[in-house]
Order: C-alpha cells, then structure tokens, then sequence
C-alpha cells in the first residue's frame, strides 16, 4: 500500500541512495525552457535603447555620453576633419 501511494503522489516507491534521490528531484522540476526565472534572466536591452533613444528626441531624457559623441563628431566637421562624399574626394578634386 505504501509504494501504491508513493506513486500515486509521485515520491519515491522504494528506498534509494542520495544519488539516486537527486536523479528523481532533478527529473521532477519543470524543464529549464519552461521555467519563467531562468527565460526572462536579462531584461530586454534592444527595448530599453530604443525607449530611451525615443525619450531623447523628445528631450525627456539626457544622453550624455551620445551628447559627447555628437559634440566630438560636430568638432572634427569645424577642423575639416569628416571623410568627403563619394565623388568629392582628392582624385575628384584633380580631374576638375
């Protein structure tokens, strides 16, 4: 009767050793794909840059290290530092 209701209620029907009772607790868990902790682990980045991006444009939210970059790229344009169009490089410049 008693192994009748340990299957019933899904324990172990005869005595086991340790290992063999940790094969039994592993394989009664929900499976890995299943388990909601072990799916969702990283919250979900792409989403977050582009509501953040999105708050920016609307000027919600202050971007400092896109700010920066921006500034260094608006630097190099004063200094004549941007890589010219195509067609409007040196060789370009020679047939004229």
């Amino acid at each position: 009767m008693a192994r009748l209701s340990a299957r019933i209620f899904g324990e172990v029907a005869r005595p086991t050793s340790v290992k063999s009772t940790k094969v039994v607790r592993i394989f009664s868990e929900k499976p890995k794909h299943l388990d909601k902790r072990v799916v969702d682990y990283y919250p979900p980045y792409k989403d977050l840059t582009m509501t953040f991006a999105t708050l920016r444009n609307y000027g919600l939210f202050r971007d400092e290290h896109q700010d920066f970059k921006e500034e260094m790229i608006r630097q190099r344009a004063l200094r004549g530092k941007v890589k010219p169009k195509k067609g409007e490089g040196k060789r370009a410049l020679k047939r004229k």
